[in-house]
């Protein structure tokens, strides 16, 4: 009887930690699609010939950051699933390229929001060192994005272009 209360006890201790991503997920998803069409409007707001730019010599193009957001993004997403989305780097960083890879890779983190349990919430992913739980890595691949997103809005007032005014 005893082993039975202390299992019991377990159970209900656990059950906050374990409902964390049912409570989260609708969140998530709401501010990942927020996400995905304000930096989709930020790409379309750089012209054609705009995604062969770079303020400084350091810089990426503007091509290559929106590919780099896509890619980490698909990386991030399909870690905590154990899927992956087969992004490969273009021969060119045109906007119609990129466009479409950074629309995949925003669906992709998307879908596997939608579908990633409780288990995969709290799963330990990443190398040695640097391992985070499924939640953790969402919320960092989604400031990673913020991070880059506005980084290209500055290469959009450089080129005398004002970006997407942002929506919550």
């Amino acid at each position: 009887m005893k082993k039975l209360v202390i299992l019991l006890a377990v159970l209900v201790a656990a059950t906050p930690v374990m409902a964390q991503w049912g409570n989260l997920q609708a969140i998530s998803i709401k501010h990942w699609k927020v996400s995905k069409d304000f930096t989709l409007a930020v790409a379309a707001m750089m012209p054609e010939d705009g995604y062969d730019f770079k303020p400084n010599p350091e810089e990426m193009v503007f091509g290559q950051l929106m590919f780099h957001i896509a890619s980490s993004n698909a990386g991030s997403c399909g870690m905590v699933i154990g899927k992956k989305l087969p992004i490969q780097k273009p021969e060119k960083f045109d906007k119609a390229t990129v466009t479409k890879i950074l629309t995949e890779s925003f669906d992709f983190c998307l879908s596997a929001q939608e579908s990633m349990t409780d288990q995969q919430a709290d799963a330990l992913t990443g190398p040695e060192g640097r391992q985070s739980t499924g939640v953790e890595r969402l919320w960092s691949a989604f400031t990673h994005t913020a991070h880059h997103r506005g980084q290209a809005e500055v290469y959009l007032r450089v080129k005398g272009l004002k970006p997407p005014q942002y929506r919550f």
